[in-house]
């Protein structure tokens, strides 16, 4: 259970909850039961603002914009600034607190559905409070979000916020990864990006990315997929069949003069690569572009 929070929410504050009779249509909805708002709320400068739970059956997603505060976890006490934002999966027992000296500003966010575990597992938070910096693309999200509050308790509305909450989740998740030291502090993406555009017209070994990226190419294979997803040779060819998008959309070159311009002197060879990458031949895809 929930002790009440004991700062007087004032003119500025946003406070909103779902009704229940809302939330178990949203929970039997099939677009909308995978993640649902369940309560939502803005406190600017919130002096005195202070909540303890033994336990609650939704997840909540707190990011502060301003100011400063505390969260203690497992009787382990963490300051928290502006830019943080901190994690407390369902049933979990916490509290926290706005600093005295200078006091936070709060979005938050209750949300619940059978994706939610999921969406916080793929986030990977491991200490619950990760800094992400004052982000004006999650804010405009969370200011959208309480907009629901105005709603009427339209059914479609909270379904499309829902749909919003996953896409901040997805977002944050994001920037929780590219900010991770193992993962993009071992090398300069950024450069070798730059590094594969100069050799778009021509070869690029594994030999030569991994000298650049002072590594072995063990270590920077898996430090690279670390980061994109892919191996550094599929994240060239990738970027070679984007430009020949590119050049087939543009241009009316030739397929052959197209996989001659990426390197590729086997025009075959080209379109296979071509196919496997864009799901169809560089031929038919221009003919489905014109």
């Amino acid at each position: 259970m929930s002790k009440p929070s004991r700062w007087p929410l004032t003119a500025d504050g946003i406070r909103f909850i779902t009704p229940h009779v809302l939330v178990k249509r949203l929970q039997n909805h099939a677009l909308a039961k995978g993640l649902f708002v369940t309560a939502m709320g803005y406190y600017p400068t919130a002096s005195g603002h202070a909540m303890e739970r033994k336990g609650h059956p939704d997840h909540i997603l707190i990011y502060c914009t301003a100011g400063s505060g505390f969260l203690t976890m497992a009787g382990k006490t963490t300051e928290i600034n502006s830019g943080d934002i901190f994690y407390l999966p369902a049933g979990s027992q916490h509290s926290y607190q706005a600093s005295k000296e200078l006091p936070w500003t709060l979005y938050w966010l209750h949300f619940d559905g059978t994706l939610a575990n999921d969406f916080c597992q793929h986030i990977n938070i491991v200490e619950r409070k990760f800094t992400i910096g004052v982000q004006p693309r999650v804010i405009r999200v969370f200011d959208g979000i309480s907009h629901l509050r105005h709603s009427s308790h339209n059914l479609a509305e909270f379904i499309q916020g829902g749909h919003q909450v996953q896409a901040l989740l997805s977002y944050i998740a994001l920037l929780v990864q590219q900010r991770k030291p193992s993962a993009i502090n071992t090398f300069d993406t950024e450069n070798l990006r730059a590094m594969m555009q100069e050799h778009i017209h021509s070869k690029l070994d594994l030999d030569s990315l991994a000298e650049a990226a002072k590594l072995s190419k063990y270590h920077f294979s898996k430090k690279f997929k670390q980061v994109t997803g892919e191996s550094p040779i599929s994240y060239f060819i990738n970027m070679k069949m984007q430009r020949a998008c590119y050049l087939l959309d543009s241009t009316p070159r030739s397929v052959k003069h197209v996989a001659s311009e990426l390197g590729y002197h086997d025009t075959y060879y080209f379109s296979r690569l071509f196919k496997k990458n864009i799901g169809m031949a560089p031929a038919i895809y221009r003919k489905a572009k014109l």
